[in-house]
């Protein structure tokens, strides 16, 4: 069902997400990585599209976002952008592509906007990587910022759970997110964070926040596709809530069309030229 709870069917842009928090609108996301599985996001009415780095665990089967590059991100964010026409594009710039200095930042994230087609780019980070994020606006590239449980330093953090329960971490977050908000970003995903400080974030910015593991009180939400639909398995933190079982009914699908492989029902005689 095309534009579901939407009556506006405009290509979704940067200001609309800023549009959407100023009427109290809830902005909804998730992610996609491929041509046909972004046609479907799509048509459903989403409001943005993330291409994660998150392929690198969910397309390519490692344990970490850290090894997926440029190159690999840009084929994923180039099949999604073929395939949406109504939700905003963001791609998520991966690790080593921006940390180095601002120089190779903003030529990456040339590069994944020139080559890919996106909307936007995604960076992890706060103050940390403040200068490059504005050369990157400055190159007239919306960026969307990422604070929280940020993926690309798993390694320094050391663990996925829950950040910013304690105080200075969370007045760090909370000044992160005003100079992101401050520097230009037209939106800022909050990750794993009590829902109480997600909140407190979400009224001090006037840009969306966006929330994966953040409570109710953020702008918008966002889901990995593949745990939501419930293809993957053993990944079931509390804020994933799963809406289908795609991995029962694909494995039930598979079995029976082995079953009529091996049995010679399938092709019958309708199925043959």
């Amino acid at each position: 069902m095309s534009g579901y709870l939407s009556s506006d069917m405009r290509k979704v842009t940067t200001h609309r997400f800023i549009e959407m928090k100023q009427k109290g609108e809830k902005i909804s996301m998730l992610t996609s990585y491929d041509y046909t599985t972004a046609q479907i996001v799509d048509a459903s009415g989403i409001d943005g599209i993330l291409v994660g780095d998150s392929a690198s665990n969910v397309m390519a089967g490692n344990t970490t976002t850290i090894p997926i590059t440029v190159d690999q991100m840009i084929y994923h964010a180039k099949s999604v952008t073929r395939a949406a026409k109504r939700a905003l594009v963001v791609c998520d710039m991966p690790f080593g592509s921006y940390q180095v200095d601002c120089v190779d930042g903003v030529r990456n994230a040339i590069k994944i906007m020139k080559e890919s087609g996106c909307d936007a780019l995604k960076l992890e980070g706060g103050v940390e990587i403040l200068d490059t994020v504005r050369r990157i606006l400055d190159a007239g590239i919306p960026v969307m910022g990422h604070l929280g449980l940020t993926p690309q330093s798993i390694n320094k953090f050391g663990t996925y759970s829950v950040r910013a329960k304690d105080e200075a971490e969370a007045e760090k977050l909370k000044n992160d997110a005003i100079a992101l908000a401050d520097a230009g970003c037209f939106a800022i995903v909050l990750e794993k964070v009590p829902a109480k400080l997600a909140r407190e974030v979400s009224e001090a910015i006037s840009v969306p926040t966006i929330g994966i593991g953040a409570g109710n009180g953020t702008d918008g939400q966002i889901l990995v596709v593949d745990d939501m639909l419930g293809k993957t398995r053993g990944f079931s933190p509390r804020f994933l809530r799963r809406y289908a079982n795609l991995n029962e009914i694909m494995t039930s699908a598979i079995g029976r069309y082995v079953e009529d492989v091996k049995n010679c029902d399938f092709p019958n005689e309708k199925e043959s030229y």
